[in-house]
């Protein structure tokens, strides 16, 4: 039996689609194009029915962030993918390190599968031919050969880089690969698309995970042994694979392309180690607003308009309303873009400056680059309805079943008002429950805890009140979900604690006052 292994790259942060895409919650995440979010999509894209007889597929492996491990796992729920295991890089180190130890990760046990290496941040809208040119270049990677996919061009596209295609292979479509070409100027780019020889790099890879061990090694070991040592002084936190920080960020940073393909494409002289794919199935890298005017679905004037939308006199324009109704007049090859606290207007000639007003943001200490205002979190989600000096307030979502940390605030106290459902609350050596309109106030440095031990979501209004604010004011006694808890200390132990805490807080105020 052979055994196909979807390995799934879900880093980056995709800030040219700033506002929906953010540092905590990238564009993988989001659901630009169908009904299902672009990593949910990915995970989808290849299933058993689509595999020859003899081939079992295996549950995807991804590599993601630490930010976003809990979004990601829920995400894969929600569409059957349970078990799913998750390999978190303390910080992304490009692609040819994630693939590295995604290998190393699929051959631990002795297996060696063959592994579909996809972005998530890919849309394919023909997934039936992508399913049948996947089966058709299976026989090519059991024997050993990397197989890349190219694109058919559709246009001189510049922000793509190409592969230089040979002669066939094989009856099946696959070609010789050359040579991989960086990202050209408009000239060359139109000389591309005239010669009929070039295809734009899609960074979709078949190939087996020896094979690419083999091939690191032979052109860049020195990112083999960085991985394996990460791997090796590793941790495993039920389907997270944490691996170990230190070895991994002394690893170069590299791409797939760079460290294997493109020595191995010039010393592949009998061209048998590595191939080329072509792909017709309406690809695109969903990298900027422009290619979302690509890829969407338009009007009668050329229009892509979605959620709550007004659009009259208007042409050539990408509208989306993620909120609240958005009325536009007059608009041609303008980009609007509306979330709950930040509106895009943008020109579709300077979406490029994106990327930059994303950094002068976090230059300048701005959270908008960086979450939304709803914030997911393992045990739900809070929205952060409105704030002001000294005062905060969140509407808080407990899924049915979970719990948030025991845990107490150095500079703030909190009012919880229940709108739906039935909270249990901890809260200092007492425990009790609320229901709908009943409400509790939990004073600064008193440890704490919120459930919800229905069957339904539950549902507060937290107002919060204090000198400091900030979400890193926490300090976490006990937590279901391996997030920075105070080890080996019980429920008396972490109310002792926190007198201990508010005591020493309380004298260093005295001290400065003084």
């Amino acid at each position: 039996m052979n055994h196909l292994l979807p390995v799934i790259l879900c880093g980056g942060s995709g800030t040219r689609l700033w506002p929906l895409s953010r540092q905590h919650y990238p564009k993988q995440m989001l659901q630009l194009a169908g009904s299902h979010t672009m990593l949910q999509a990915t995970a989808l894209r290849i299933n058993k029915t689509s595999l020859p007889e003899g081939w079992q597929l295996e549950l995807p492996l991804v590599i993601g962030q630490e930010d976003t491990r809990f979004l990601t796992a829920e995400q894969l729920s929600q569409v059957g993918l349970k078990g799913v295991r998750i390999l978190l890089e303390p910080s992304g180190r490009n692609t040819a390190p994630a693939l590295t130890i995604a290998a190393l990760t699929a051959t631990a046990d002795g297996s060696d599968p063959i592994m579909i290496v996809m972005p998530a941040d890919h849309v394919i809208k023909d997934e039936k031919s992508f399913q049948l040119t996947i089966a058709s270049a299976l026989p090519l990677a059991e024997n050993g050969t990397v197989v890349a996919f190219g694109v058919n061009p559709t246009s001189a596209e510049t922000g793509y880089g190409y592969i230089r295609c040979g002669e066939n292979i094989n009856s099946d479509g696959a070609v010789q690969l050359t040579a991989f070409v960086e990202k050209p100027d408009h000239e060359t780019a139109l000389q591309y698309l005239a010669d009929g020889h070039y295809l734009w790099n899609s960074g979709i890879y078949l190939l087996r995970a020896s094979v690419w061990l083999n091939q690191i090694e032979r052109f860049r070991p020195d990112i083999l042994l960085a991985c394996e040592a990460a791997i090796s002084d590793g941790s495993t936190d039920q389907n997270f694979i944490r691996v170990e920080r230190g070895a991994f960020m002394d690893c170069p940073s590299e791409s797939i392309d760079y460290a294997v393909m493109e020595p191995l494409a010039l010393t592949d002289h009998d061209h048998k180690l590595c191939a080329v794919q072509p792909l017709s199935v309406g690809w695109s890298d969903v990298g900027a607003w422009n290619a979302l005017m690509e890829i969407g679905e338009k009007d009668h004037n050329g229009n892509v308009l979605s959620g709550d939308v007004l659009a009259m006199a208007s042409s050539d324009t990408l509208v989306r309303s993620e909120s609240r109704l958005v009325a536009c007049i007059g608009l041609k090859d303008v980009v609007v873009v509306e979330t709950a606290d930040v509106v895009l207007v943008a020109h579709r000639d300077h979406l490029h400056l994106v990327k930059d007003a994303v950094a002068e943001l976090k230059s300048a200490g701005r959270t908008e680059c960086d979450i939304h205002r709803k914030v997911q979190r393992p045990w739900g989600y809070y929205d952060g309805i409105d704030e002001g000096h000294r005062f905060q307030v969140k509407r808080i979502v407990v899924s049915p079943g979970a719990c948030l940390s025991l845990q107490m605030h150095h500079h703030r106290a909190e009012h919880w008002v229940v709108v739906k459902g039935t909270a249990r609350v901890t809260r200092g050596a007492e425990q009790f429950l609320l229901t709908e309109n009943q409400s509790t106030y939990i004073p600064l440095g008193v440890t704490h805890r919120l459930e919800n031990p229905g069957l339904v979501p539950l549902e507060i209004i937290e107002i919060q009140s204090g000198a400091y604010l900030g979400e890193d004011d926490i300090v976490r006694f006990e937590d279901n979900y391996s997030r920075d808890a105070l080890p080996n200390i019980n429920h008396t132990q972490a109310i002792k604690h926190a007198a201990d805490l508010l005591a020493t807080a309380e004298l260093l105020s005295h001290e400065t006052t003084a």
